[in-house]
This record gives structure tokens, sequence and C-alpha cells, in this order.
């Protein structure tokens, strides 16, 4: 009768533990940059390779329950959020990268599945912003596939870098 009552004690202790370390997340924030654009100077739309990539960031996050979709305006942006927006019937809102502190002041108060498309030059920024890796420089001419990935837990945030698309 001890050691069963002794077991059963420990068991609810050890419960009690995992339950402490294992909060759930209040948030997960997905930042891509724009997909690949036109050589068009001002404010460019999107290649074939480039709709094809937003086509496949609709892919990757097709499964997920996205609650908010933010771009900044521009065609290359806009466009790049389109495709997921529209599969999950979200309206594209749309946010000043030149204010990113601002915005990521408004977007650490919000819960849920949040993808947030920029640009080269402000997604690492926003991603440190958010508590989350910067990784290195994005290669402005080439690297459109990067996907940022940050969980946020009350006051931690931890993160990740992925790629997505061909």
């Amino acid at each position: 009768m001890i050691r069963r009552t002794l077991l059963t004690g420990l068991a609810a202790l050890l419960l009690l533990g995992c339950g402490s370390q294992t909060k759930t997340v209040d948030a997960t924030y997905y930042l891509v940059r724009h997909a690949e654009k036109t050589a068009e100077k001002l404010d460019p739309g999107l290649t074939q390779a480039g709709q094809k990539r937003a086509s496949d960031l609709a892919d990757r996050l097709s499964k997920i329950p996205l609650t908010a979709v933010y771009s900044s305006d521009y065609i290359r942006t806009r466009d790049t959020a389109a495709p997921i927006a529209i599969l999950k019937n979200l309206e594209v809102i749309l946010y000043d990268p030149r204010d990113l502190d601002s915005f990521a002041k408004g977007i650490v108060k919000q819960n849920g599945h949040i993808l947030i498309v920029g640009h080269s030059n402000t997604t690492p920024q926003l991603s440190a912003l958010l508590g989350g890796p910067e990784g290195t420089a994005i290669v402005e001419a080439t690297e459109y596939d990067r996907l940022y990935i940050l969980e946020r837990r009350g006051e931690n945030v931890t993160g990740r870098i992925e790629t997505y698309g061909e």
C-alpha cells in the first residue's frame, strides 16, 4: 500500500513537472521575403518562377490554420501573399516595412498563426525584433526560399530557418 501511494505521488510529480515545461504555443510567425521579382525598376511584380514560389508557399502553409496574412504594400509582396490568403479566405493586411519597430510591437501582442511577407532587408530584422534568429544576410539577387518560423510561448520565442519551394 505504501509502495503504491509512493509510486502514485511520484507519477503525479513527474506529470506536473512535464506540464510546466510544455507551455502551449501562443503564436507562430512565418516570415518570408517576397518571391522572385521582375526586372522592372518601379514596383516590380513576380516572374513565372516567383508565381510558382508563391504557390509553393501556399502549399507549404496549406495545413496551417493561419489567422492573419501581412504584406508590405508592394506588388511583389502582395502577390507572394495572395495564393495563401485566397486559400485561407483571409484579407492581406498591409504594413509599413519602414517602421518595423512599431509593427513588431503590435504583432507580438497577437496570438495565432501569422504569415508576414517582406523584403530581403526587412525579414531578418523583423525576425530579430520578434525574438527569433536573424540568420545570415539574404542574398538579394538569388535567395527567395528562406522561411523563418518563430514560436512564442508567453515571453519566450524560439525560432528556426527553413527553406521552401524548388
